[in-house]
């Protein structure tokens, strides 16, 4: 039997996996003023749940708040774990406008 042979990492059980998605991980949600919030989440929390928390913790209405992690718009069924999220990892509120059409003489 070769060396490579012995370091062969068996896949995960089952249990494995959902203590996994057990786990929690430290999210930081920086919003557009630099205010920023933090959150200890599992890593199978939906993060529209988050974004939620967030809204009321900074006074907003859900509706207006757009979640962005690395560059990309997170979905309301995205959870840290589908994101490949670690611990400490940030996430940009963005104020999203409704309307706002001026009118030019």
């Amino acid at each position: 039997m070769s060396d490579n042979e012995d370091q062969h990492v068996p896949p995960q059980t089952q249990d494995e996996v959902k203590h996994d998605s057990q786990e929690t991980v430290n999210i930081k949600v920086s919003g557009s003023t630099g205010e920023e919030v933090f959150f200890k989440i599992k890593r199978s929390t939906k993060l529209v749940k988050l974004r939620s928390a967030y809204a009321t913790k900074v006074g907003r209405d859900v509706g207006t708040i757009r979640f962005l992690y690395e560059g990309s718009k997170i979905t309301d069924d995205d959870t840290p774990a589908s994101l490949d999220m670690e611990d400490d990892d940030s996430i940009d509120a963005m104020v999203e406008q409704i309307g706002g059409s001026t009118i030019c003489s």
